[in-house]
């Protein structure tokens, strides 16, 4: 199989590319993040309407507020440099006219149909978190996703409005690759996906 892009870049993103535990000292700037952002936001939704937010956690009292909310054995994602709460916001149909200036009536859509909003918003922010780790590796830093925290207490600590939700966590950083468990398998397509 060939690739449209370079194959070192497949390895970036995909073939190389593995969920960090451990981390380095290096820090990570206030640029990265940004560039992380600018390429995520690129991502398809649908009908463009962008339901995640992001909180980056990167001071240590920011991410000791995370401590509460998280399992035990995820404790060990406050030692990352960053941590983003990726989360989906319930009013995302505000920012329609905005997003999707060609049919700015499609809010209308989600205001006079309240049971469509939360599952919308958890799929497409969903795919947004995806993006996000793809983002996050293209500019250099390694990936930590997980639940494993209780979404109540984070949600009542980071979106006491009610607005926003929470999806998942990513710890960002710099990854100690010797603290990487061995790649474990994975489906082969005849067992995770079928051509009809």
């Amino acid at each position: 199989m060939t690739y449209r892009i370079d194959p070192a870049a497949i390895d970036t993103l995909f073939l190389k590319a593995r969920s960090h535990n451990g981390w380095t000292s290096e820090p990570v700037s206030e640029a990265e993040l940004r560039a992380l952002y600018d390429l995520m936001i690129y991502g398809p939704t649908s009908a463009n309407t962008q339901p995640a937010r992001i909180v980056f956690l990167t001071t240590p009292e920011a991410k000791e507020r995370l401590r509460p909310a998280l399992s035990p054995s995820n404790h060990k994602a406050l030692a990352a440099p960053v941590i983003a709460i990726i989360g989906y916001h319930l009013e995302f149909y505000d920012k329609i006219p905005q997003l999707f200036p060609h049919n700015p009536g499609f809010r209308d859509l989600f205001v006079n149909n309240p049971g469509m909003v939360e599952p919308h918003a958890f799929r497409n922010s969903a795919l947004q978190g995806a993006y996000f780790i793809m983002a996050a590796r293209a500019v250099g830093l390694d990936v930590g996703p997980m639940s494993g925290f209780d979404p109540a207490k984070l949600d009542a600590e980071f979106f006491p409005d009610g607005k926003v939700k929470t999806n998942f966590i990513v710890a960002l950083g710099h990854g100690d690759h010797s603290k990487v468990f061995d790649r474990l398998p994975r489906l082969p397509f005849e067992e995770g996906a079928s051509i009809l």
